[in-house]
C-alpha cells in the first residue's frame, strides 16, 4: 500500500491502462478526452520497465479538473508496484536500483534551491545537483508544472539539459501548453531553450474534455457534506475545531488551546489550537506576512488536518504597479526590462493561499476553511483568476475527503 494521510491507494501489478479500465467499472466518469493520455502513459510504463530503453516523457496539459493528476498518479502507482519507488520520498516504495520521484513542481524547485545553498564552493553546482538527481531517479513526475519566477526560469535550462542527457524521463501535468510556459515573463528569451528541450524530450497531450471531474464528484456527494464544511460558515471556528477533534480522535493527545506559536522553518507562526495532527490557524498567520513554499511544505508534513479561520474575500479592485524584476506574476515585459503588472490589493495573501492549498493538496492534508464568503466568491476581480481556478477546484475535491 502507498499511504497518504486519511487516504490509501492499493498498488497492484496492473498497468495504468488496466487500473483505469477497472476504475471505469467502479466510480469514475468515462471521459473520451482521457483516452489518448492513458494509452500514452501505458506505453511509457511498459518502456520504463525495459531498463535498456530510454523513453520520451509526457507533458499532460489542460484545464483544471480534467484528470491530469489522476492519470499521472495511475502511472506513478503502477511503477510503485514494480518496486521502482524511493522509500525516502513520501508515497513511495523501496527498489533495488533507480527510483521514480513524484513531487509538486513548486516543491521540487524548493528542493533545488535548498541544495544550491548547500553546494556553495562546488564548481557548476547546478550540473552537479542534476547529475546527483539523475543518478538516483530514472523517472520524475511533476504535478502542476508552472513557471512564474525568473530565477526558476533561468535554473531550469541547465537542470533539464543535464537530466535529459542523463536519461531521466519526465512526466508532467500543467494548465498551459509547453510553448506558453513563462509566457510574457521577464527575459523570457533565456527560457526558450528550456521550451525546446521539453518539446524534444516529451510528448505533449492536451486533455481538452468538457468535464470537470472534481466538480462532478462534488455534485454527487454534496447532499451528504457535513454542515461544518460548507461556506459561508454557520458556526464559529472554535466549534468547528471541536467537531474536527471529535471526528478524528488522536491517540495519546490532548487539545491544546493556545495563543502561542510553533516553529516552522525556524520561524515562529501563531497557532490557535492543536490536537495531535490536527491544527487550527488564523488566515493571517499563514497567508499574511513573509511566508514561502518551504513553510507550507513543513506544515503539510506535520499535520493531517488544518483548520484555517477568518478567511477573507481575496482579490479586489485591480491596480497597476511597476516592478523591476524577479516578480512572480505573469505580466508584460517593457522595453526597459520592467513589467507593468495588473495587481489587486489582496493578491499577495491570495498568492500565498494558492501555494498553501497546492502543498496541502499534494500531501493529502485536509484543509477546512471557516469564512463568511461562499467558496466560489473567495477570489474576485484580481490578477490571479487563472491560478485561483485550480485552487477552487482543489478545495472542492478536499471537501469530499471528509
Amino acid at each position: 500500500m502507498v499511504y497518504y494521510p486519511d487516504q490509501q491507494f492499493t498498488l497492484s501489478t496492473m498497468s495504468p491502462l488496466q487500473v483505469y479500465q477497472q476504475r471505469l467499472q467502479q466510480n469514475i466518469v468515462d471521459d473520451p478526452a482521457q483516452q489518448q493520455a492513458i494509452l500514452a502513459l501505458d506505453v511509457l510504463y511498459q518502456q520504463c520497465l525495459s531498463v535498456s530503453q530510454n523513453s520520451r516523457g509526457l507533458y499532460l496539459w489542460g484545464d483544471v479538473g480534467r484528470g491530469k493528476t489522476f492519470l499521472m498518479d495511475l502511472f506513478y502507482q503502477s511503477l510503485c508496484s514494480q518496486s521502482l519507488c524511493d522509500q525516502n520520498i513520501p508515497n513511495s516504495k523501496p527498489q533495488a536500483d533507480k527510483t521514480v520521484l513524484r513531487l509538486h513542481f513548486h516543491r521540487f524547485m524548493a528542493m533545488i534551491h535548498q541544495q544550491l545553498n548547500q553546494t556553495s564552493g562546488i564548481r557548476d553546482p547546478l550540473t552537479y545537483i542534476a547529475k546527483q538527481i539523475a543518478a538516483k531517479y530514472s523517472v520524475i513526475c511533476f504535478d502542476e508544472f508552472f513557471v512564474a519566477d525568473i530565477g526558476d526560469a533561468i535554473l531550469l535550462g541547465r537542470l533539464f539539459e543535464t537530466l535529459f542527457q542523463s536519461g531521466v524521463t519526465l512526466v508532467a501535468t500543467s494548465n498551459v501548453p509547453i510553448i506558453d510556459l513563462y509566457k510574457n515573463g521577464l527575459q523570457r528569451d533565456r527560457f526558450l531553450p528550456t521550451i525546446d528541450l521539453l518539446l524534444q524530450y516529451t510528448q505533449s497531450i492536451h486533455l481538452d474534455g468538457q468535464i470537470d471531474h472534481r466538480l462532478h464528484s462534488s455534485a454527487a456527494t454534496s447532499t451528504t457534506s457535513a454542515h461544518w464544511l460548507t461556506l459561508p460558515s454557520t458556526i464559529t471556528p472554535q466549534a468547528v475545531f471541536t467537531l474536527l477533534c471529535q471526528r478524528y480522535p488522536q491517540a495519546n493527545a490532548s487539545i491544546a488551546n493556545t495563543s502561542d506559536s510553533i516553529e516552522i522553518c525556524q520561524r515562529a507562526i501563531a497557532i490557535e489550537a492543536q490536537y495531535g495532527q490536527l491544527a487550527w490557524f488564523e488566515f493571517s498567520a499563514l497567508c499574511q506576512g513573509p511566508r514561502s513554499a518551504l513553510d507550507y511544505i513543513e506544515l503539510a508534513g506535520r499535520f493531517s488536518h488544518v483548520l484555517l479561520s477568518n478567511v477573507p474575500r481575496l482579490g479586489g479592485e485591480v491596480r497597476s504597479w511597476i516592478k523591476a524584476r524577479g516578480t512572480e506574476d505573469g505580466a508584460l515585459a517593457t522595453t526597459t526590462g520592467e513589467r507593468q503588472l495588473a495587481y489587486a490589493s489582496e493578491d499577495d495573501p491570495a498568492r500565498r493561499f494558492i501555494s498553501l492549498v497546492d502543498e496541502l493538496y499534494d500531501q493529502k492534508v485536509m484543509l477546512i476553511l471557516n469564512s463568511d464568503c461562499n467558496l466560489e466568491d473567495l477570489y474576485v476581480d484580481g490578477a490571479l483568476q487563472f491560478e485561483f481556478r485550480r485552487t477552487y477546484s482543489r478545495l472542492i475535491e478536499m471537501q469530499q475527503w471528509a
